[in-house]
């Protein structure tokens, strides 16, 4: 019923949002005599204002036409790879046609970036889908919107994501022989099952796994999202957000939790936040400060624009993943699309290096969640294993903004090319756990991952007993070519891996 009346009220208030933009657009057009009238411009500002909260938001588009690749553009063109009931697989096609640009796009790895199935659209890794075409073939899961999916094409499990993810690894896989895979807040979860249950099958796995800010041991450092899962019982989640899609959309009768719900929990944990960010743009209209107002529009084009997500699968998810903590007590069984059952080991992965990610102000998945992975992957040799967690970063600043472009991208760049080939030997390991600091620290020599003297004490966590060898951010890259950042070179400070028993 909640979901009618959530319609209802929408439909009612589309009309009064149309003409609000309407007189928005009347008292600041400077052909219109009202526009000259006292205080136009506030009248024309709270319209627009106005306009923005009562408006529908559709799924916006990626949006990317050309990326510079070694300070050539080089086109892109946007095209669905594989189209499955609940989901696209979207490749970012680059064309050029220069030579010597050309030969470069061909030799450059291919990545599956996997977007979280969580209330938002994959565009909102707009921004890490561009920023990876520079020096990468990109592919992305593009989740469809549940309440467009007709009930004949059946129900989405947990298990079903999984095998969707597993399928689109095998595809890349046909093309280039093998594929490097980042998945990004909620799906490390699924991934990890994913790559985990094609190696106990002795299938080949990704050459390199890399998890940003995601909920794999979901008992560490829980945050209010964690809270509300652990707090509410399973039969609370299913009776109270599980409603059933209205009659004016093609998925109509099909179980759902609403994206205006998802979206309604997002905007309760910083309420006072988005209420300053509206006033903002109010007063930005009134200055005539169009830069900021929009940057604003683009935010929250993206931050509004929600989702259904199928109820089975959502269900799934908080049982799994915030309740039954099944990844990390060993206890999670999947069924393939064989109807086969299988227990996800991640011990068992062995040929894939696996490189964490997370920010220290992190407030959707708290410190240690993503880092877990380490200590589950026993499998990887050490010197296959890093981690990084980026100071000052909140959730979306690990793969979205200026911390991502020059801080944490260079790392996974350089990370991917290290392993962009089997290597038999490699000559010195490469770190467990990387901490991002501005510190103080000698130049490197030229080599990726050569090690330097140890340098003065530098900041590391008291938790960790190793000693730091400090590395230039700058040293690390410099041996391929990666992203070109503006911002000054990031200093890192690497901890060696602890001896093993």
């Amino acid at each position: 019923m909640l979901y009618q009346i959530f319609e209802t009220q929408r439909s009612i208030m589309e009309p009064f949002s149309d003409l609000a933009q309407a007189a928005a657009k009347l008292y600041s057009n400077p052909l219109s005599p009202i526009s000259q009238t006292p205080l136009a411009q506030r009248v024309s500002a709270g319209y627009a204002l106005m306009h923005r909260l009562g408006k529908d938001y559709e799924k916006p588009e990626f949006g990317i036409k050309t990326v510079k690749v070694n300070k050539t553009d080089v086109a892109i063109h946007e095209r669905i790879e594989i189209d499955k009931p609940f989901c696209e697989l979207r490749r970012f096609k680059r064309f050029s046609d220069d030579p010597a640009t050309l030969t470069q796009l061909k030799a450059q790895p291919a990545v599956l970036i996997v977007a979280p199935l969580s209330g938002h659209y994959a565009t909102l890794l707009r921004d890490t889908v561009k920023t990876m075409l520079q020096d990468h073939k990109v592919y992305i899961t593009d989740w469809k919107n549940a309440r467009l999916v007709p009930l004949s094409e059946g129900e989405f499990h947990l298990d079903d994501y999984i095998n969707y993810v597993q399928e689109f690894i095998r595809h890349l896989q046909s093309i280039y022989g093998n594929c490097h895979i980042v998945s990004v807040c909620q799906p490390t979860v699924p991934v990890m099952a994913a790559v985990s249950l094609m190696a106990s099958r002795g299938e080949k796995t990704p050459l390199t796994m890399t998890m940003m800010g995601g909920p794999i041991d979901a008992r560490k450092s829980p945050t209010s999202v964690n809270n509300l899962a652990t707090n509410k019982s399973f039969e609370w989640f299913e009776n109270n957000v599980i409603y059933r899609v209205p009659a004016n959309f093609p998925g109509a009768g099909r179980r759902v939790y609403p994206g205006f719900l998802q979206y309604t929990g997002f905007v309760a944990m910083n309420p006072d936040r988005h209420a300053t960010s509206h006033y903002d743009y109010f007063k930005d209209l009134i200055k005539g400060d169009d830069a900021s107002a929009e940057a604003h529009r683009k935010f929250y084009d993206e931050y509004n624009a929600v989702l259904d997500m199928d109820a089975d699968y959502y269900l799934e998810t908080i049982q799994t993943v915030f309740q039954d903590f099944k990844l990390v007590n060993g206890t999670w069984d999947v069924k393939g699309v064989d109807g086969k059952v299988e227990r996800v080991r991640p011990q068992d992965i062995q040929g894939t290096a696996l490189l964490t990610v997370e920010g220290e102000l992190d407030d959707i998945s708290g410190s240690g969640q993503t880092r877990a992975a380490q200590d589950m992957c026993t499998g990887v040799a050490d010197s296959d294993r890093m981690h990084l967690e980026v100071p000052g970063a909140g959730h979306y600043g690990i793969f979205s903004g200026s911390r991502w472009r020059t801080i944490v991208y260079p790392q996974v760049v350089k990370f991917i090319q290290s392993h962009a080939a089997p290597v038999a030997v490699k000559a010195a390991p490469v770190i467990a756990k990387a901490v991002v600091k501005p510190v103080a620290a000698k130049p490197a020599a030229a080599a990726p991952t050569a090690v330097v003297k140890p340098a003065a004490k530098a900041a590391v966590k008291p938790s960790v007993k190793a000693p730091v060898k400090a590395v230039s951010a700058k040293a690390q890259v410099a041996a391929k070519p990666v992203a070109k950042a503006s911002a000054p070179a990031v200093k890192t400070n690497w901890v060696e891996p602890k001896k093993k028993a």
